[in-house]
């Protein structure tokens, strides 16, 4: 049976993983975002209570 011939998988799984190591993770974080987010200004905003009755 061709199936119980390890020498063919193996070579297959050696070069996937190569890819998976390699090649996949540099095109990943190579990705650019459209909007990089901003840093908050640690500037405390003032707000106003309710002055509405609560009936």
């Amino acid at each position: 049976m061709p199936q119980l011939n390890p020498a063919p998988w193996f070579l297959i799984l050696l070069f996937s993983w190569l890819v998976f190591l390699t090649i996949i993770p540099t095109k990943i974080m190579g990705h650019s975002f459209t909007n990089e987010p901003t840093t908050r200004t640690a500037k405390e905003t003032h707000l106003t209570s309710w002055t509405w009755p609560w009936h």
